[in-house]
């Protein structure tokens, strides 16, 4: 079956076609996922974002839409502390100059029609938010202007890729891909037509271009890890 779907975002329509997927159709599309993340009920192809909801709240669990496909999205420890430091490191950024609104590991949004993502983190400026309000919608259709991914071993080079290009379509102007294991970060200013990544390794200091100005984050300050404080010695006994 074959659905039209117009993105008034994007004046564009899509085709969306729900094909008898296999799990050897499936890994193909989505890459070398662990197929356990995706979700076979409801039956991929067929899947809404009524379901990402109802996964969520009746399960605690993340999942991301594609075509009516779900797929889960998993975060390790060492990725969600890493989102949360960055996170919260452009949250004091953004409110103390009253930019717009950051979200988490959490925040569901429709990036493109019928397309659900879950950065790990995101910005959106007053600018490019619907009336200038506040989303009040679980799964709000905004376009981010900076997109952020801390990258796991279960992210496959076909998924991130896929990301990327919707990023891109959407009018997101700015994706960080944050690897922790090589301790290094791939950006491309998608405003500029960037389509190559800009490669910062764990030395430099990644700032927010045209998007955050101003914003500015060592990578050695942003990949340490912290180390507990030496045992009270009057303490020990």
């Amino acid at each position: 079956m074959t659905t039209l779907v117009h993105d008034a975002r994007t004046n564009r329509t899509r085709s969306r076609v729900a094909p008898a997927w296999t799990l050897a159709r499936l890994a193909r599309r989505f890459g070398s996922i662990p197929i356990d993340r995706i979700r076979l009920n409801p039956k991929p192809g067929f899947a809404r974002k009524e379901d990402v909801l109802a996964i969520h709240d009746c399960e605690n669990r993340l999942c991301e839409l594609y075509d009516g496909v779900l797929v889960e999205k998993t975060v390790g420890y060492h990725e969600s502390r890493l989102a949360i430091k960055l996170g919260g490191l452009i949250d004091r950024f953004v409110e103390s100059n009253r930019l717009g609104l950051v979200a988490g590991e959490g925040g569901m949004i429709e990036i493109l029609a019928d397309q659900v993502r879950i950065p790990d983190v995101s910005f959106i400026s007053w600018q490019n938010l619907p009336d200038r309000t506040y989303p009040d919608e679980p799964i709000p259709a905004i376009v981010p202007d900076l997109a952020v991914e801390i990258l796991s071993p279960s992210n496959s080079v076909v998924e991130m890729r896929r990301k990327l290009d919707e990023y891109r379509e959407s009018g997101v102007k700015l994706v960080w891909y944050v690897d922790p294991k090589s301790e290094s970060v791939r950006l491309w200013n998608l405003a500029a037509g960037q389509t190559e990544p800009t490669i910062l390794g764990r030395d430099a200091t990644l700032d927010g271009g045209d998007v955050l100005p101003g914003f500015s984050i060592s990578l050695a300050e942003l990949f340490a890890k912290p180390e507990a404080p030496a045992k009270d010695e009057t303490n020990k006994n």
